[in-house]
């Protein structure tokens, strides 16, 4: 959340930068860009950081700032495949957990094949048992 808030502000400043740069008032920036004063006042100055998308928007293409389309830091399976084996590894230490309190202790090894098996079965089915908690 941190690195979000630090983003926010880096691209509000970016944004109140070009305003100054093109000599563009706050009150022109509000109309072009179809927002309130203070919205507009609010967000520039990084007291709005969790300002929706479209305001962002808004005051981006009043001020001509395009933004890149998103793109994937990683592939889809990989993004599967890390959910699976999270899963996976808090459902074998219930496992464990079971066992110890049965005295009947998983070794390691045997942890960590339960664990493999029950992240290949999540990435390869259901993705709603995949996501849910």
């Amino acid at each position: 959340m941190a690195n979000q808030n630090k983003f926010s502000l880096a691209l509000f400043r970016h944004l109140d930068g070009r305003r100054k740069e093109i000599g563009m008032s706050m009150k022109i920036l509000a109309q072009r860009s179809g927002l309130g004063m203070r919205t507009v006042q609010r967000v520039l100055s990084g007291n709005e950081p969790n300002a929706t998308l479209n305001t962002v928007l808004s005051i981006a293409h009043a001020l001509r700032v395009e933004f890149p389309m998103p793109r994937e830091i990683v592939s889809a399976r990989l993004v599967r495949r890390e959910q699976a084996e999270q899963k996976a590894t808090r459902l074998a230490s219930m496992v464990q957990g079971t066992s110890a309190l049965e005295a009947q202790a998983v070794p390691k090894e045997a942890l960590l094949e339960i664990r493999e098996e029950i992240a290949d079965k999540l990435a390869a089915g259901s993705r709603r048992r995949l996501w849910s908690n």
